[in-house]
């Protein structure tokens, strides 16, 4: 496989290689990917966790009686104000 890199992209390879942290192109290409695959995991992740959370809590309103939008509010502005004061 041949890539084409930008001239931003080839200076930025060749600053690191300068510096003598990296040995290859190669070698930070690797790392690219590998930091790549990292963030997608992580991503996929919290995907999974906020669904998760999600269906909790869309559970729990099952047993939950309904709070109208200004209650809702009014209660989230004075745990904010509690926390604030403490």
């Amino acid at each position: 496989m041949d890539i084409s890199l930008t001239p931003d992209q080839e200076r930025f390879i060749q600053a690191k290689l300068q510096i003598g942290k990296y040995r290859s192109a190669e070698e930070i290409l690797e790392l690219a990917l590998r930091l790549l695959d990292e963030y997608e995991q992580s991503e996929d992740d919290w995907v999974k966790d906020v669904r998760q959370k999600i269906d909790v809590a869309l559970e729990a309103s099952k047993h939950t009686s309904p709070v109208d939008g200004e209650t809702f509010v009014n209660g989230i502005v004075e745990r904010f104000q509690q926390a604030n004061s403490a």
